[in-house]
C-alpha cells in the first residue's frame, strides 16, 4: 500500500497548481474532489480502455474510502490504482476549506463541438460569458437533470474545470457531453438546425404562452423543436449581438415581487420547458 505523508512532496505541489486555469490548460489535467464527484468520474471509467479513462490518479485516506465501501468496490472492479494519502496531503491538494478525504486528478473531458451537433442533439444548454462557478456548475447540473443532450461554454465564459464549477455540478460534469466553443459557434449551430432561444428577463415571448403553443400544437411548436438556450451574463445579460443571434428572446414569467431570476434558476425553468414540450411532442 502506497502512503503519501508529506504535504510538500513535488508530486503533491504540481498536482495543487491544477487549481489555477494556466496549469490546467498546459497539464489537460483538473481536480475533482469529494466522494460524490470522484463516484460519478470513476463510473464514467467504467467499461473504458486505460487510455480513455479520466482518473489518472486518485487519492484518499484510509478512513474515507473505508467509509465509502461502493467507492472503494468500483475501484476494485475498474483495477484504478489508489495512492492513500495523510489528511494533510489531502488538504495540500484540494481547493476546499475542509477536504473529504478523497480526490482524483483527471483528464480533461470535453469534446468538440463538432462532436457534440453532429449527435443532432434536440436540447443544448449555452453559457455566454457566464462568469459564477457556482452558476455554470448548477446550469450544466440542470441540463443534466432536464435530459439536455449537451452544455456549451462560449468564449469568456468561466473554465468549466473551476475547482468550483466542478463541485457545482454535483457529479453531472461526468453525465453530459459539453463543449468549449469558439467564436464561429453560432454559425455551427444554425447549420446543424438548432433553433436558438435567447433567455432574457425583457424578451418579447412569454416561456409560459410557448409552452402553451406546445400543448396544442405539438412538434410543430417551438418549444418542441431542437434548441439551443442561450444563457447570459450575471450582471449585464446578454449582449446585442448574442441577442441578435437568437430565434427569439424568452422571457420567465415572474408572478411574484421579485426583481429577477438568477440565470441558473432561469436556465433550469427554461430547459425543463423545453424538456416537456419536446417528450409531449
Amino acid at each position: 500500500m502506497q502512503m503519501l505523508t508529506n504535504p510538500r512532496a513535488d508530486r503533491v505541489k504540481a498536482y495543487a497548481k491544477l487549481r489555477m486555469r494556466s496549469h490546467r490548460l498546459r497539464e489537460g489535467l483538473f481536480l475533482v474532489e469529494g466522494p460524490q464527484a470522484v463516484r460519478e468520474a470513476l463510473e464514467y471509467d467504467a467499461g473504458r480502455s486505460r487510455s480513455e479513462r479520466s482518473i489518472v490518479e486518485f487519492f484518499t485516506t484510509e478512513w474515507a474510502l473505508e467509509k465509502h465501501e461502493d467507492i472503494a468496490e468500483l475501484v476494485r472492479r475498474s483495477g484504478t490504482s489508489v495512492t492513500y494519502a495523510e489528511p494533510d496531503v489531502i488538504a495540500a491538494l484540494a481547493d476546499t476549506a475542509t477536504p473529504q478525504g478523497m480526490l482524483a486528478v483527471c483528464r480533461m473531458i470535453d469534446v468538440p463541438l463538432a462532436e457534440l451537433l453532429a449527435g443532432r442533439p434536440r436540447l443544448l444548454a449555452v453559457l455566454a460569458r457566464i462568469q459564477d462557478p457556482g452558476n455554470a456548475g448548477t446550469i450544466l447540473r440542470a441540463a443534466d437533470s432536464a435530459g439536455a443532450a449537451g452544455v456549451v461554454f462560449l468564449p469568456e465564459t468561466v473554465d468549466p474545470y473551476n475547482p468550483k464549477v466542478v463541485r457545482s455540478t454535483a457529479g453531472s460534469l461526468f453525465h453530459v457531453p459539453f463543449a468549449l466553443a469558439g467564436e464561429d459557434w453560432l454559425e455551427q449551430m444554425r447549420t446543424a438546425g438548432l433553433t436558438i432561444l435567447a433567455a432574457d428577463g425583457y424578451g418579447e415571448t412569454d416561456l409560459d404562452a410557448l409552452l402553451d403553443d406546445a400543448a396544442a400544437q405539438g412538434s410543430e411548436a417551438l418549444l418542441a423543436k431542437p434548441t439551443a438556450w442561450l444563457f447570459g451574463n450575471e450582471a449585464q445579460g446578454l449582449s446585442e449581438e448574442e441577442e441578435q443571434s437568437a430565434h427569439a428572446r424568452v422571457r420567465v414569467p415572474i408572478y411574484g415581487k421579485a426583481e429577477s431570476l438568477n440565470v441558473s434558476t432561469a436556465a433550469t425553468v427554461c430547459l425543463y420547458a423545453s424538456a416537456r414540450a419536446q417528450r409531449g411532442s
